[in-house]
């Protein structure tokens, strides 16, 4: 589970919260029609936009942004230099023995392709493919949330100005004008709290997510073709050790 997610936007929510709070009396700010405008307007055009199957997914998208465990890379890389190490010293079909033990499936598909005496360029083909597949899933995701945080304010606006038409139609009761006027800009509110505390944060979350994933799976695919090419065990490490960041790099240094 992702802490920082939770408490982010639990934080957003308190700060609103209290606003409303100290503002005024909350009861006001609860409007079923505006509601309606703004959750179902913006559900009815998510579905128009994108493929059904997808959209009824996009719960458990939701999920990955909240409940995410991060990879280790440094021990994605000491792993890699360890099989380095093997394949060095006993050639590389001892690997074919730790597939097994491999915890990253990603690793296992490169590995069996390499102790398969497949050729480095296919491998490497192959592997890519797979990681461009990944970063085309992730970005669907992302635009679906991106949708919603930029659709939610407008059908926030419609309903706004459907509140103005009804206000300005009703004109002969001067006393009607405040609470009219009151409910139309609820309708704004509601899509800017969807864009603002839900849909952005989600959408930023996943985009980390996948720079996450893109950068273990490029380590991996470094690694893997080090390996089937037989390089030394410390030209793989140094190798690895320069997609990360400084601090990342001391831990696989004193790890190593």
């Amino acid at each position: 589970m992702d802490i920082g997610t939770i408490i982010g936007i639990g934080v957003a929510f308190l700060a609103i919260v209290l606003g409303i709070i100290f503002g005024g009396n909350p009861l006001a700010l609860i409007d079923v029609v505006s509601l309606f405008v703004v959750i179902l307007g913006t559900v009815g055009v998510t579905i128009a936009c994108f493929p059904l199957a997808k959209v009824l997914k996009l719960h458990t998208i939701t999920l990955k942004a909240v409940f995410h465990t991060s990879t280790d890379v440094v021990e994605i890389i000491l792993d890699l230099v360890k099989y380095a190490e093997l394949a060095r010293r006993e050639g590389i079909l001892s690997l074919e023995n730790l597939v097994d033990e491999m915890k990253d499936p990603f690793i296992v598909r490169g590995i069996k392709m390499a102790v398969d005496g497949t050729d480095p360029e296919l491998i490497k083909q192959v592997m890519d493919t797979e990681l461009e597949a990944l970063m085309d899933r992730h970005a669907q995701g992302k635009q679906m949330f991106d949708s919603i945080g930029k659709y939610a304010p407008a059908f926030g606006m419609i309903g706004t100005l459907l509140g103005l038409i009804f206000m300005l139609q009703s004109m002969t009761d001067p006393s009607s004008i405040g609470p009219s006027m009151a409910v139309a800009l609820i309708t704004t509110l509601y899509g800017a709290l969807v864009a603002n505390v839900f849909a952005g944060p989600v959408a930023e979350k996943l985009l980390a997510r996948d720079m996450e994933e893109v950068q273990v799976k490029t380590i991996i695919i470094a690694g893997v073709m080090a390996i089937q090419s037989g390089d030394n065990p410390r030209v793989v490490q140094s190798k690895l050790a320069t997609y990360l960041a400084p601090a990342e790099r001391d831990r696989v240094l004193e790890a190593a």
